[in-house]
């Protein structure tokens, strides 16, 4: 009988990923249906679906999920969620398509048939209000905000056979797990109470000081990489992988923690992001969700612990994934180590404030960073991630550094 926290909704996991003789008849027969081509987010979604991620979901979204989850936090069934899982297309393709008829989900970038889908459901959101619920704002600047309202006019439901997980096996071999992966190799160092760290960027000392809090209360930490699209300027998934695997090597006992990726787009949802979040470590097996400053937020759009506080309006047993809620951490002189407002009794003055930006803006022009702020073995990475970029995308890490967290 394992010890983890059982998966989301569900006695088990809930892979809608077909396997073997089943997947090849399946991606034989969805040579002959309509396709329709999904976003990025969209083929994160569908691979989430596949490999058991979203359980217990079955497919996208139909208008009673989407309106419970905008306005409730809740499918029509009652189960717990957080954002709305949807497909949408233009007006012209949905009028071709027939409730009851089936398609191919092919993705937009490599063309590669990802899933079928037999469309149960058409209909049309009000995708201003699914903005303002779901990342409290309708600003066009904001990177969600924009993904929802670029979106087709028309969303389109219904269950889903996964046919693959795209480039993330392959290209991220080592890395990238699926959550029956991560409960067996859980299991297998006798691991019964997990954290998963979610991280977009390459770890600095701050994050480093939040891990090793994790492992002070938990069995082992998992350092969770976002592996799907980020925004203009954000450091590449694998040299995250690279540099977090330096980390781990130099800075944390040996087989306290692991480091893993999901397929993922970020929404930059900030709360709700976070309960997401929680949600889809529950079926990767952990039992905890480190939440620190600025969870998943961009920007000024949210305050600094609005994610802790979200976790306290939901539902009690919403979640069995709780959140390990950390304060403003830094580097304090005076005590001569990492810190947070909870431990340090020193005034600013004495402080070296970390964040992502500052780290990717001193990078990219080249400027000193202190030990403080990370371990010199991280940084040689970082460097020579920075030292080949060409002078238009350092100019463009630059201004990215401005606008988000």
């Amino acid at each position: 009988m394992s010890k983890l926290v059982k998966p989301h909704g569900s006695a088990s996991l809930k892979p809608l990923l077909l396997e073997g003789k089943a997947a090849a008849a399946e991606k034989e027969r969805a040579k002959a249906l309509p396709t329709l081509r999904m976003t990025s987010r969209e083929t994160g979604d569908v691979i989430m679906l596949g490999i058991g991620g979203f359980t217990p979901l079955d497919g996208f979204m139909g208008k009673a999920d989407w309106r419970g989850v905008c306005d409730d936090m809740r499918l029509s069934n009652g189960v717990f969620w957080p954002i709305p899982i949807t497909l949408s297309t233009d007006e012209a393709t949905a009028g071709t398509l027939k409730v009851g008829a089936e398609i191919a989900l092919q993705d937009s970038e490599s063309s590669e048939i990802m899933a079928t889908m037999k469309v149960t459901e058409k209909y049309t959101i009000d995708k201003g209000h699914e903005c303002q619920k779901v990342f409290k704002t309708t600003d066009l600047a904001h990177p969600g905000v924009k993904m929802v309202m670029e979106q087709g006019a028309v969303n389109l439901a219904g269950p889903v056979k996964v046919l693959s997980q795209g480039e993330f096996p392959t290209k991220y071999a080592g890395t990238y797990m699926t959550p029956a992966q991560t409960r067996a190799l859980f299991e297998s160092k006798g691991w019964s109470t997990v954290a998963a760290f979610q991280t977009r960027n390459p770890m600095h000392r701050s994050h480093e000081y939040l891990a090793k809090i994790a492992v002070e209360i938990c069995d082992g930490v998992m350092i969770h990489s976002l592996l799907g699209k980020l925004k203009p300027g954000d450091i590449p998934a694998e040299v995250r992988s690279r540099a977090i695997a330096k980390l781990i090597e130099v800075g944390f006992v040996k087989d306290t923690v692991v480091q893993s990726g999901y397929p993922l787009d970020m929404r930059y949802a900030g709360p709700r992001e976070a309960l997401l979040h929680a949600l889809f470590r529950q079926n990767y097996g952990c039992s905890h969700l480190i939440v620190g400053r600025d969870h998943a937020g961009v920007g000024d759009y949210y305050g600094p612990f609005d994610a802790h506080k979200i976790f306290d309006e939901i539902p009690a047993g919403a979640l069995e994934t709780k959140p390990l809620k950390i304060d403003w951490t830094f580097w304090c002189y005076k005590c001569g180590g990492m810190a947070s407002t909870r431990t340090c009794p020193h005034g600013e003055k004495d402080r070296l404030l970390l964040s992502g930006t500052k780290l990717r803006k001193a990078l990219s022009e080249g400027q000193e960073v202190p030990a403080e702020f990370s371990r010199p073995e991280v940084l040689a990475i970082l460097r020579d991630y920075y030292a080949d970029l060409k002078d238009d995308e350092k100019v463009e890490v630059k201004l990215s550094g401005h606008s988000a967290k």
